[in-house]
């Protein structure tokens, strides 16, 4: 790439590299609307196979509770897919970003042809040598924020509500208890074994908000810098 320098040392493209690089933009934009398109199919594959379940448990009084407990391991599979399918779409969309960062914002801004100084060597570095961005753990932890916590809130209150009213309203306790029994084991296993899986993705949540909001400072912090 032709370097040219300002006399204030940041650099100008030609008209070309300008163009190449706007090719460029649209393509990782293409690539992550694609990927950001599978990641709402995943979504939709959870939701309608909980509306299944939903649909089995409430069929009628006597219809068992079991299917809403079974469809919790089809829902962790599909968020276990959506979150591999999120960590390519953040290289994509982390590409764009960088480019709308520090290319086209600066020309919008200044009305000029510079960019920051570096910053085209991480995009090529991150295309010569491409990594993911975040870990699996930070993407399962986001989809669980943005969707997933939703759908198993929606399965824990049918549950629970399917456990209160079928066949006949729970006149105690021990009669709630009892419904959640699923052969040998005991009710009281069953909703503390619940209440673990729905603690757990609470927890995943508030620690996916918690770091999103502590990189956001601190590329906040990195810019004031700079400034």
């Amino acid at each position: 790439m032709t370097e040219k320098r300002r006399p204030d040392g940041l650099q100008e493209f030609s008209s070309a590299e300008i163009t190449a690089l706007s090719h460029l933009y649209r393509g990782d934009v293409y690539r992550s609307t694609v990927w950001r398109s599978r990641l709402d199919t995943t979504t939709n594959w959870a939701v309608v196979t909980l509306g299944v379940a939903l649909s089995v448990t409430f069929a009628s009084p006597e219809a068992s509770p079991v299917p809403l407990i079974l469809v919790g391991v089809l829902i962790l599979f599909f968020l276990a897919l959506e979150a591999r399918r999120y960590r390519y779409f953040n290289v994509w969309s982390a590409r764009s970003r960088w480019m709308e960062q520090h290319f086209f914002a600066p020309m919008l801004l200044d009305g000029d042809l510079h960019t920051e100084e570096n910053w085209q060597r991480v995009l090529a570095t991150d295309y010569l040598r491409p990594v993911y961005h975040i870990s699996f753990a930070t993407a399962l932890a986001r989809r669980i924020k943005r969707n997933y916590l939703w759908i198993l809130l929606i399965q824990l209150m049918a549950y629970l509500g399917k456990l209160t009213i079928h066949p006949i309203g729970a006149s105690s306790w021990q009669i709630f208890v009892g419904r959640a029994d699923i052969g040998p084991i005991p009710g009281e296993i069953v909703l503390l074994t619940g209440l673990i899986y729905i603690s757990v993705f609470f927890a995943a949540a508030v620690w996916s908000t918690r770091e999103d909001e502590r990189r956001h400072e601190s590329r906040a912090a990195a810019a004031d810098a700079l400034g």
